[in-house]
């Protein structure tokens, strides 16, 4: 049983709405809105061509089924399909696999986490950057019905210890270190009983649950190596996972996925096999996995995230795409060289890797011609950089992508096909089998098109909920199915969505609402600006104050007074930066998105506007 989360209530809760959603489509007029039912539903396997919405609503509806499989399930069709295809190449590795091959290796570890003791419903938490170590343990919990939780590779000591106890995990996966990162001494620390202790025989005290640690490059005293995880599983533990294939459920919770935790601690976002299996589906469908002949991704986004694992992982098993990995960790030299060396068809980034492989000095030098789409997501994507990437780089495909953790994660996204101001300006529309409508986030009533408001997803991809943490899901999560994104945007009558920022970040200055995005839009359009972000910083007068922290292009100088010179005319005068600074650096997760938090105290100390002076 999973404590104090309510997973299956939730989940039935989540598809009950879902199906009332799908009757109501063939019903001419709703109590619920009033409006006839063509004025709300967008039939979205093509990109919508008739301005059919009158209200900030969409209902995306498709020719396609979802599909009900488990993750395993997926993997094993898509070894059927294309045994001797590559699945994988990870290249600072040196490893190649096939979707057999592939296969092979994860029912070895599936069956070796068995005979290691661990059981369906058990936690095992991953820790480290993108090996190819990680996506075997991906698919092999699935399909020995254990919950993989995906660790952070940049978390501390503390940060470590919260998430594992939190979770209760079982066993980790770890490599001994990578970079600066340490992860056997950190676990040493938190649990010294490890020094003493015979492989999978841990009693620690600080973390209760936890039996076995896995180290995938080094034998460790009182730790397993990945090695005798593989050679394990004997005749008695394949057929035990051959029985328990029988009762596992595409409903059954997967993945737990931590949030980034700007706002207080990380929170455990719990998805399902059908959470995850799903999104990869209609994610494929919507870019052309389904039609497009053998795709090759460029993938350096990390695999913790919701990006890497369904967008990267899962869309390998659903749709038979083979991933490039260009290095553990996130390097833009290594990207522009792999996707030329490998004849990349397709490249997945963060706006901050895009920005960072536009600037590489030596990017013209390099063949990037069998790249023609990507997806660019996970944080706001300025439009200057949208048509960089089409300019610059010649990937005239780009698509942009929206989501949450929580929504497994994408729920809008672009066509490759769309006109360059959709592809710049908005996040696409709406997902299959989804419903969006944006309201106003103090009363919940639904806005006109084209009014900005918070917006709110319901369907299948929502997740089960926050593990152990009953509170905080329902304050995500309405009665009705409804998830909460805390993120401000504006929808067309076509059903293309258009993001604002976030409601957190919102700047409040003596009285008048600033979206940092919509600044931040306009100063990427500054010959000398590589790169902008907008963060409000304390005003003893105003409240807040604008603060524009600027990345310059290599090689330009600017001043602040020409930065406000350019805004001046264009943009309202109260949305012009009080402040400038150009920084060379911002502070990043793991996943490359900016940490407005940390930006904001940075900003406050280098203007001397901390509390208290």
């Amino acid at each position: 049983m999973i404590p104090n989360i309510g997973l299956c209530s939730q989940s039935l809760r989540n598809r009950r709405v879902f199906s009332r959603a799908v009757k109501v489509l063939h019903t001419p007029w709703t109590r619920q809105t009033g409006l006839p039912a063509a004025s709300r539903g967008i039939h979205v396997d093509s990109p919508p061509t008739i301005p059919t919405l009158t209200t900030s609503y969409a209902h995306g509806t498709s020719s396609t089924t979802l599909l009900h499989y488990t993750v395993g399930e997926t993997l094993q069709r898509a070894v059927e399909r294309w045994p001797d295809r590559e699945a994988m190449a990870f290249l600072e590795q040196g490893v190649r696999k096939t979707f057999a091959e592939f296969q092979q290796d994860v029912d070895k570890a599936s069956a070796g986490l068995l005979a290691l003791g661990l059981t369906k419903g058990d936690r095992l938490g991953m820790w480290g950057p993108n090996t190819y170590e990680w996506i075997v343990f991906q698919f092999a919990t699935a399909k020995a019905g254990i919950i993989l939780v995906s660790v952070n590779p940049a978390y501390q000591l503390q940060e470590a210890e919260y998430a594992l106890r939190k979770v209760g995990c079982k066993a980790i996966v770890c490599h001994s270190q990578f970079k600066t990162q340490k992860y056997c001494d950190m676990l040493r620390q938190i649990c010294p009983e490890i020094e003493s202790s015979s492989p999978g025989g841990i009693k620690s005290a600080r973390l209760p649950d936890l039996r076995s640690v896995i180290v995938l490059d080094s034998l460790q005293p009182g730790m397993f190596h990945f090695d005798d995880v593989m050679q394990a599983g004997s005749s008695q533990y394949v057929q035990q996972l051959q029985d328990l294939q029988k009762k596992l459920s595409c409903d059954d919770p997967i993945n737990i996925q931590f949030t980034s935790g700007t706002t207080g601690a990380p929170k455990g976002a719990t998805l399902s096999h059908f959470n995850i299996v799903n999104n990869a589906y209609t994610v494929g469908k919507r870019v052309g996995y389904t039609w497009r002949p053998h795709t090759r991704v460029c993938l350096p986004v990390p695999l913790y995230h919701c990006f890497g694992s369904v967008g990267g992982g899962m869309c390998m098993a659903v749709h038979g795409i083979s991933l490039v990995f260009p290095s553990a960790g996130y390097d833009g030299k290594a990207n522009l060289a792999a996707m030329e060396s490998e004849r990349c068809t397709f490249v997945y980034g963060t706006p901050t890797m895009y920005v960072d492989m536009i600037n590489q000095p030596d990017l013209a030098k390099h063949d990037l011609s069998s790249v023609h789409t990507g997806i660019m997501a996970g944080s706001p994507c300025p439009p200057e950089v949208v048509k960089q990437v089409i300019s610059v780089m010649g990937i005239k495909g780009i698509t942009i992508g929206y989501g949450t953790t929580e929504n497994s994660p994408v729920t809008f996204c672009a066509n490759p096909g769309d006109n360059m101001e959709r592809k710049s300006e908005t996040v696409g529309f709406i997902m299959d089998h989804l419903e969006a409508k944006i309201v106003n986030p103090t009363t919940g009533q639904m806005l006109p098109l084209g009014e900005m408001g918070e917006i709110m997803i319901r369907g299948y991809c929502v997740m089960l909920g926050y593990w152990a943490d009953q509170d905080k899901t329902n304050e995500c999560i309405t009665e009705s199915g409804w998830y909460k994104t805390g993120d401000i945007g504006s929808m067309d009558a076509y059903g293309y969505c258009k993001i604002d920022g976030r409601i957190k970040d919102m700047i409040i200055r003596g009285g008048e609402n600033i979206y940092p995005a919509e600044i931040e839009q306009f100063l990427h359009t500054h010959p000398k600006i590589k790169e902008a972000q907008v963060v409000g910083v304390q005003d003893a007068r105003m409240g807040e104050e604008v603060c524009a922290c600027i990345k310059l292009v290599d090689g330009q100088e600017s001043t602040a007074e020409e930065i406000k010179d350019y805004c001046k005319g264009q943009i309202s005068h109260f949305k012009i930066p009080r402040y400038v600074l150009f920084v060379t650096s911002y502070p990043l997760t793991i996943t490359g998105k900016i940490q407005k938090h940390k930006l904001r105290t940075e900003a406050e100390k280098l203007l001397g506007l901390e509390k208290g002076k």
